[in-house]
Order: C-alpha cells, then sequence, then structure tokens
C-alpha cells in the first residue's frame, strides 16, 4: 500500500476505531487499567502502520485492532504478576450486578456511550468529564482539545492526567443508577457528542476541513442515545437537528479539486434534501421544557436557515443575527459573539461591524484566534483599506489547517 493511502487509512481507523476500542476494553478489564489500555491500543496502531505498510491490510482491521490490542494488554496484565485467569476473573466481576445500581451495559448497548457515560461520573470536575471523554473516545490530540475548549496545550495534558487517576481509582464500575444517572449526566454527555461533532465539522488541525468519520460518528453515538427512554429530551433532538443541518452541506464545502468553498461561493444543488428533511423533523420535535431554548436549537435554527436559503443572497441574516442575539443574552461566549459579526455585516454593514469587531477585541483577546483577523481582513477589504493584507497575514499565520490556510492565501494579491 502507497505511504499517503495508508496513513489516510490508519488516519481514518484511528478516529473510527480507536474509541471503539479503547472503550471495549474499559468494559471488558475495569477503569482501574485505563492508561495500560491506552498504552495498548496506541502501540497497536503504530503496529498496524508498520505491519500494513509491507504487508496487505486484514479484511476486518478492526477485527485485528482488537484482537492485537486485547493481547498486548493481557501480556502486560500478567507481567505485572496478575495471575494467568486475570482475564476471566475480570468478566466474571463485571458481569454481576449490584444492588444500589444497573450495569450501564444493561442500559446503553454500545461501548462508547458506556464509557462517556461512565467519564461523566459526577465525582469527576466537568472539564475532567470533558477531556477524559474527548480523549478516551475520540482520540483527540492535546492540541485539538486545546482549540475545542480554548484553553492552552499544557493545561489540557495536565488536567487529563488529574481526570484519569481520578476515574481510574473512583470509577470503579461502569454501573450507575438507571433514570436518575442517566439524566443526571446527560447535557455533559450531549456536549461531548456536540464537541465531538464539531472537531469533525471544522477541523482545527491537519490537511482536512472536514473529518466526515467523526461527523458521522457523533450522530451515531446521538441517535443511538436517542434510542434510550430515559436519554429523551428536547436538547438531544435539536442536537440531532443540528448534525443533520451541518452534514448536509458535506458535498458543497469542497470543489472537485479539494479546494475550501466558502458559503457564499457553494452550489447548493449538492446540499442533501434528505438529510435537512429529516433535521427539520428532529428540530420540529426539540420542543423546550421550560420555554427556553438551548444553544442546540438556536445554533440548529441558524444551520437551517442556510440550509433553506435558495442562494446566499437570500439568505435571512436578520433571523440569523437575532438568533445569535438570543444566544449571548442567555450566556455570553467571545466565539459566539465573534461568529456574530458575520451577520451583522450582512445588515448593518462593515464599516459598523468593524467597529464591533474593535470592541469585541478589547472584552475578549483574540491575539491567538486566526479567525478574527480573517474576519477583520474581510470587512477591511470590503471598505477598500489596504490594511487588510496584514491581517489576511496573521490569519493564514495562526491556522492550522491546511486547506483553511491554502484558501486564505489565495486572497493575498
Amino acid at each position: 500500500m502507497e505511504s499517503n493511502q495508508l496513513d489516510n487509512t490508519i488516519e481514518h481507523l484511528f478516529r473510527n476505531e480507536y474509541g471503539k476500542v479503547v472503550a471495549v476494553l474499559i468494559r471488558k478489564y475495569g477503569t482501574s487499567h485505563v492508561e495500560k489500555i491506552e498504552d495498548a491500543v496506541q502501540d497497536t496502531f503504530l503496529k498496524a502502520m508498520k505491519i500494513w505498510a509491507y504487508k496487505e491490510m486484514p479484511n476486518n482491521p478492526t477485527a485485528w485492532l482488537y484482537r492485537v490490542a486485547n493481547n498486548s494488554l493481557i501480556d502486560v496484565l500478567r507481567k505485572d504478576k496478575k495471575s494467568s485467569t486475570f482475564e476471566e476473573h475480570v468478566l466474571k466481576e463485571v458481569s454481576e450486578n449490584p444492588s444500589d445500581g444497573v450495569l450501564l451495559e444493561d442500559v446503553i448497548s454500545d461501548s462508547q456511550l458506556q464509557l462517556i457515560f461512565a467519564c461523566c461520573d459526577p465525582s469527576l470536575s466537568l472539564e475532567h468529564q470533558i477531556i477524559l471523554s474527548l480523549k478516551l473516545i475520540g482520540g483527540f490530540s492535546n492540541k485539538e482539545l486545546a482549540e475545542a475548549l480554548l484553553k492552552k496545550e499544557e493545561a489540557v495534558a495536565k488536567s487529563f492526567t488529574r481526570g484519569k487517576k481520578k476515574f481510574r481509582n473512583e470509577v470503579q464500575m461502569l454501573k450507575i443508577p438507571v433514570q436518575m444517572g442517566l439524566q443526571s449526566r446527560l447535557f455533559v454527555v450531549l456536549r461531548v457528542i456536540y464537541l465531538l461533532f464539531t472537531e469533525g465539522y471544522a477541523a482545527s488541525t491537519g490537511s482536512q476541513v472536514i473529518k466526515r468519520d467523526i461527523c458521522y460518528e457523533a450522530l451515531r453515538l446521538a441517535l443511538l442515545l436517542r434510542e434510550n427512554k430515559y436519554c429523551k429530551h428536547p436538547n438531544l433532538e435539536a442536537l440531532i437537528a443540528l448534525m443533520c443541518f451541518h452534514a448536509s452541506r458535506f458535498e458543497a464545502r469542497l470543489d472537485d479539486a479539494g479546494a475550501l468553498v466558502t458559503l457564499e461561493f457553494q452550489d447548493r444543488s449538492k446540499y442533501n434534501r434528505e438529510l435537512i428533511e429529516i433535521g427539520i423533523r428532529h428540530l420540529e420535535g426539540a420542543g423546550t421544557l421550560d420555554k427556553t431554548p438551548s444553544h442546540y436549537h438556536l445554533e440548529a435554527a441558524r444551520s437551517y436557515y442556510h440550509c433553506a436559503a435558495k442562494s446566499f443572497g437570500q439568505t435571512d441574516w436578520k433571523s440569523i443575527l437575532y438568533l445569535y442575539d438570543v444566544q449571548l443574552k442567555q450566556q455570553y461566549s467571545p466565539m459566539v459573539a465573534l461568529n456574530s459579526i458575520v451577520p451583522f455585516a450582512k445588515i448593518h454593514g462593515a464599516a459598523r461591524a468593524l467597529e464591533e469587531l474593535n470592541m469585541l477585541a478589547q472584552k475578549s483577546n483574540f491575539e491567538t484566534t486566526g479567525l478574527f483577523y480573517a474576519i477583520k481582513a474581510e470587512l477591511l477589504q470590503e471598505l477598500n483599506d489596504m490594511d487588510y493584507q496584514s491581517a489576511l497575514t496573521k490569519a493564514i499565520e495562526l491556522s492550522e489547517n491546511d486547506l483553511v490556510k491554502r484558501h486564505l492565501q489565495k486572497k493575498l494579491p
């Protein structure tokens, strides 16, 4: 297999299978061995790269990955002076049904969802819950997590180490009281799935602008979650709608040469109408319990307006800006405020939008945010201000996604 093809295949398998293999092994051997499980799975992917470079890939690579990781883990546990019957002992232990709760596997069938719910144990802080879930389920790098959570890489690494220690020592079994336990953790689980999808939809690093494997995996987990009667909630319906609307535009986001196509120039005939219809049904079924829409509702509605517009010029920017304003009043976020500048400019013009952008910069630090400089460059260029070139250069410097970087470079004179 050629090197580039192998790299793409390994990346695809890593994104698709890493979390599954980790989740199955943690379910099988328990949370106390999480670090050894991580090491075994990572070593297995390295072995796959070496072996498959000169040997034909197996017909079922997932089964190969699981078998090799499982055998590697057993070897490590035996070397740690575990008994040769360790595997059978663990399997017997995790099959027991304690009186104070129900095994999570009896409530949620998918190993990855089981692991997300386990990572969202209330004994862990919210930050630890999210970082653990995304690292173990999504195989996120520290850099990707830092981008998604607006934190420094060093802080993410330290948080993961601390969270993993607490997870290993305190979350002994994948069990929770059925109704209260699932529902009390649901909001964090939804946030994990949302962040998983977001990283796939707008990849912060690498050579792809869309990592479809991650997006479809997030959507699959959400739909699987919906099958459980204790997890039915308006926010889940809204999140599914949001992901469907975003996913419906996949084919239009890249041209035939694989270059990025912005919303203004997308071929809307390529939008997936079936996904849009599914999204509409979920959004219509996402009535809120307290008449207060979640950010999933608001983001799904904004995405719907983009999907529904017959052309870029016919986009309902007023409704989109209104939805941004509602979200900012509910819970202020510098990044949401930054994104709202785009519809603001469409309604109020580039000059006023630039003033708003400069005021935002006084409230929040966007020094390392490429999107800030990309928006600033767009506004300056519209105003025929040649300073747009320096803003654009800064945006290019800060972008770590190769496709986005090339897209911005084309705008330089």
